[in-house]
């Protein structure tokens, strides 16, 4: 049994979707960043922490593709050129969606007022818009972003949008559009998405 710690409107969306996609049981504490409950398993206060036999997993990237690969799904094996695939796009998704996203909730929300630079924002949605054009051209030609199967990509990618859609970054890519909507139908993120709550 696992347990999740983060609440569901957070990168731990990304942590409970994997989990319900494989089917595993889990405890969900819905704790917010920076409380006493998160702090005593991460230092830096950040959701999601994954508890498995008492020993605490942090980073969502990190906790995800820890789980497809002990439990041998949504991703290739280690070592193959698919993974290595595989791994690049997490890693572009990662610096080019999820880092410009986080940028503007840190100047929106998370700093201290006086640090916060509400004009960043503009150029943030620039090269979110710019990525998305890279983006297609990476995708393949199956429902998921590597083809035919479902990977640790998709659930980063459609989190992103989700995430992308409250924080009023416009997805421009009729492509990335259509994939969004597939993915957010899938009854495993529903799931997750009806604790936000």
């Amino acid at each position: 049994m696992y347990t999740v710690i983060g609440r569901a409107n957070s990168r731990a969306t990304r942590v409970l979707w994997m989990l319900e996609e494989l089917g595993e049981g889990y405890e969900h504490v819905p704790a917010a960043p920076q409380s006493e409950g998160v702090v005593s398993f991460n230092p830096a206060g950040k959701v999601p922490v994954l508890i498995e036999d008492g020993t605490p997993i942090t980073d969502s990237t990190a906790i995800i593709q820890y789980l497809a690969d002990k439990h041998g799904a949504l991703t290739y094996p280690a070592g193959t050129l698919d993974r290595a695939r595989q791994d690049s796009l997490t890693q572009f998704l990662l610096d080019e969606f999820d880092a410009a996203l986080w940028m503007a909730a840190r100047h929106s929300f998370v700093l201290p007022a006086e640090l916060r630079q509400s004009a960043i924002k503009d150029s943030l949605i620039w090269e979110f818009t710019n990525s998305q054009k890279t983006l297609v051209h990476r995708m393949g030609d199956g429902p998921y972003l590597m083809g035919r199967n479902m990977t640790v990509p998709d659930i980063i990618l459609t989190h992103c949008g989700i995430w992308a859609k409250f924080a009023k970054f416009p997805i421009h890519e009729a492509r990335l559009s259509a994939y969004l909507e597939r993915m957010v139908a899938r009854s495993a993120l529903a799931k997750v998405l009806s604790m936000m709550g």
